[in-house]
């Protein structure tokens, strides 16, 4: 089966094409962009399915970043796959980026950790297990303190692979024998991620498809704050 991936959950606009079949990568494409992803995720999903040789029609099922991240990103990214999804008449998966994110390095055989900034000294972050094939979570996904998770990590006792947009400045503000960096292609968000990480998710309808931003939104703070 062929499988589309998405990732718009920050500054990368990412899409991959995946033969769950044959475990390949048929296509992949990714661009760090200032650009709204609205302007170029569609334009390089179509341009990537048609190098491949493939057609939109040969898509059987989707998955989408689905957060956390950037607010527009993940609404533009969900959206899409929303908007494919009922096209096609497809089942679409959302995937965690911070799940995505380690599964760029699932060859990695240990403890990894997904660190994305947040606001201020917040990042979020998950950690998890790698067995160089499938992960298993090793705590929920949170936001949390720089300070916190790196406390965390220390009685955790074991050797982390950083990842994530957050994970350079993490590693140079607690530099450990202890951490390792992901190197620079598995250290940002990418499609490939997301595809691997939907093969343990539940296909859903695309109308059942939800962003997890695991913070409340601009609106949200705002009405509470006039609510005070």
């Amino acid at each position: 089966m062929i499988l589309l991936g998405i990732d718009t959950s920050g500054k990368t606009a990412s899409s991959a094409l995946f033969d769950t079949d044959t475990e390949i990568f048929l296509a992949h494409t990714s661009l760090y962009t200032q650009k709204t992803h609205s302007q170029v995720i569609m334009p390089a999903v179509k341009n990537m399915i048609e190098q491949a040789g493939k057609s939109i029609s040969d898509i059987d099922m989707i998955a989408v970043a689905n957060g956390p991240g950037s607010y527009t990103g993940l609404r533009i990214g969900v959206s899409v796959v929303k908007a494919m999804g009922f096209g096609l008449d497809c089942k679409c998966a959302g995937v965690s980026t911070l799940k995505g994110l380690a599964y760029n390095n699932i060859a990695y055989k240990g403890t990894i950790c997904s660190v994305m900034n947040a606001r201020a000294e917040l990042v979020y972050t998950c950690t998890y297990r790698s067995n160089g094939y499938e992960l298993e979570s090793l705590c929920d996904e949170k936001i949390i303190s720089r300070d916190e998770l790196a406390e965390f990590l220390a009685f955790n006792g074991t050797e982390v692979l950083l990842c994530g947009d957050g994970a350079c400045d993490f590693f140079m503000n607690y530099r450990s024998p202890m951490f390792t960096i992901a190197p620079p292609q598995g250290r940002l968000q990418s499609a490939c991620g997301i595809c691997l990480g939907a093969l343990s998710e539940k296909f859903v309808s695309p109308d059942e498809l939800e962003v997890s931003y695991l913070q409340k939104v601009k609106a949200e703070k705002d009405l509470e704050n006039k609510l005070k």
